[in-house]
């Protein structure tokens, strides 16, 4: 965890009111399932006149939705940068959580160990965690994959369709969406020969 120590004040719920999104400002970056005694960079996630009677609401730069009382001594409450303030701990990076679909040729248990023994040579022992796995033997095939109107017309020729992912592995399918008031058709992989002539 890499913090840093940045000269803040306290606001009161009235200065706060005259703030906006675009103001930067310092919530607790501790959550229900994680408490921290940091704070992390944050923004309110509307106008803080708009939140009269009520706790304000800010989005932290990680993505974090936090309620805060402010003038309740009991909470971290909001914090803006100050030269004239007092030293916190403010959260800089907590790292990057990577969702990752593995294709592995001929892969087997081997296969994924030496990727996962490669990932952790590169970032730490330590570091590198396998929350869930799903190892499933697929087809080391590729298909076509295009979208058309979900109600294409009867007659239609194919003209309406349009090429959404050409040469796809069949299990990377599962991860994409059709746009909107399309669907997806899936084709078995023709390769594109060039019959230009040539000189």
């Amino acid at each position: 965890m890499n913090t840093e120590k940045v000269t803040a004040r306290r606001l009161t719920a009235e200065e706060i009111s005259g703030l906006g999104p675009q103001d930067g400002i310092f919530v607790s970056a501790g959550t229900s399932a994680l408490p921290l005694d940091c704070y992390a960079p944050a923004f309110l996630t509307g106008p803080g006149k708009n939140f009269e009677g009520g706790s304000f609401v800010a989005r932290t730069v990680f993505g974090e939705e936090v309620h805060v009382l402010p003038d309740n001594a009991e909470e971290a409450g909001i914090w803006i940068a100050d030269k004239n303030g007092e030293e916190i701990e403010v959260l800089q990076s907590a790292g990057v959580l990577l969702n990752l679909a593995l294709f592995v040729p001929s892969g087997g248990g081997e296969s994924l160990e030496a990727l996962y023994s490669a990932a952790r040579d590169a970032f730490g022992a330590g570091v590198v965690q396998r929350w869930s796995e799903e190892v499933v033997a697929v087809p080391d095939v590729k298909i076509d994959l295009y979208e058309e109107p979900a109600k294409a017309r009867k007659n239609a020729n194919g003209q309406n369709r349009d090429r959404r992912a050409l040469d796809i592995y069949p299990t990377r399918v599962r991860f994409l969406e059709p746009s909107e008031g399309w669907k997806f058709v899936v084709e078995p992989h023709k390769e594109i020969v060039d019959d230009t002539p040539t000189i």
